[in-house]
């Protein structure tokens, strides 16, 4: 019997790809910095790149967090009933340029 390989999540490449790509980005940053003597991408480069990788971690527990409370209530996904399918029309009160 064949087991069938698990299929990693989109989610999780993602933040696999960001966290990479961080460190690559920070190693890179002490080898110039070591090498310039120059200390100033400490500032700019290393913070960007960690904001990115919190964004990232903060997107995919936020998902995750969602997906599991579908999974513990049992309920299933919404159903696109309560958005209301014909906007209200426009009688063109209110504040307005002109």
């Amino acid at each position: 019997m064949r087991r069938r390989k698990k299929k990693i999540e989109f989610s999780k490449k993602i933040l696999a790809c960001v966290a990479l790509g961080t460190l690559a980005v920070v190693v890179a940053a002490f080898v110039l910095m070591w090498r310039t003597s120059d200390l100033s991408p400490m500032s700019f480069i290393i913070t960007g790149i960690f904001a990115e990788l919190a964004s990232a971690t903060g997107f995919y527990y936020w998902k995750a967090k969602n997906e599991n409370m579908l999974k513990i209530s049992g309920s299933p996904l919404p159903i696109e009933d309560e958005i209301d399918p014909e906007p209200a029309e426009y009688t063109g009160e209110g504040g307005g340029v002109g």
